[in-house]
């Protein structure tokens, strides 16, 4: 499945008079990472949740090839293939790596409960090709060896690896990343920052929230910076990340 056409004109958003979007602009184009940062409470979050359809847009326009997907809700946005992650991983920890990522799935599968209860081989057939597009999926972000394992007892970067799985497995035409390489070491980081270009090559657009500029600046095609809910900066990574500007709001505020 080909990639989606993001595009936010003039998206705002305000809570009981406080303004945690003001007036943000940015595309996201098919087959790219582009990279959303900024300091703590500068609006990245709030903007994905409206992205999402867990906010509705206050002012403006959010458009996916061309249609208006702002204030539709959460399920209709996932149908038209936008998957994200979280800050806080969302996954059922006893269950196994497979078994959370074959939720991801389980919106493709049309069979009716009165087949799936006879057992009918259309739906085992169906099942077991879901099952190897799962496993394929856990062998991309590179836990195979965690596929029976509870999610629960799995280290954090692991856990943050299936929840990817999880979001690919529901054939995303975007995807976005909310702070994935939050709590990861280097070698963890080095390991994902590889999956987000292979995501990328896939034709996948993806749209990447991440405190870590070196992290961002490794993936991303064009980097958007937001600051107190307003776009302060636009455009590639090293030409973003020696602008004034930035390194006064961002850079120079790592420990907001």
């Amino acid at each position: 499945m080909a990639g989606a056409a993001l595009e936010l004109w003039q998206v705002a958003k305000r809570f009981q008079g406080v303004v945690a979007v003001d007036c943000v602009s940015l595309a996201a184009a098919p087959g790219r990472v582009t990279g959303l940062i900024g300091p703590n409470g500068s609006g990245k979050t709030t903007t994905m949740n409206m992205i999402t359809g867990l906010y509705p847009t206050d002012a403006g326009h959010i458009r996916l090839d061309g249609v208006d997907i702002a204030r539709l809700a959460p399920h209709r946005v996932a149908a038209l293939g936008v998957a994200r992650t979280f800050q806080n991983i969302r996954l059922l920890a006893g269950e196994s790596t497979l078994h959370n990522v074959m939720l991801g799935a389980h919106r493709h599968q049309s069979a009716r409960l009165l087949d799936v209860l006879l057992g009918l081989p259309a739906v085992k057939r169906s099942e077991a090709r879901e099952t190897a597009r799962c496993e394929a999926l856990i062998d991309l972000v590179g836990i195979s060896h965690l596929r029976d394992s509870a999610v629960g007892g799995l280290s954090y970067g692991d856990r943050r690896r299936v929840e990817i799985a999880r979001a690919l497995a529901t054939r995303p035409r975007l995807l976005l990343l909310d702070e994935p390489a939050a709590g990861m070491n280097f070698a963890e980081k080095r390991a994902l920052a590889d999956l987000v270009v292979a995501i990328r090559d896939m034709g996948i657009t993806v749209l990447l929230i991440e405190h870590d500029i070196e992290f961002v600046a490794q993936v991303s095609d064009h980097i958007v910076v937001l600051n107190f809910g307003r776009e302060i900066a636009a455009g590639p990574p090293e030409e973003v990340r020696r602008m004034p500007s930035v390194i006064e709001a961002y850079l120079g505020t790592e420990d907001a």
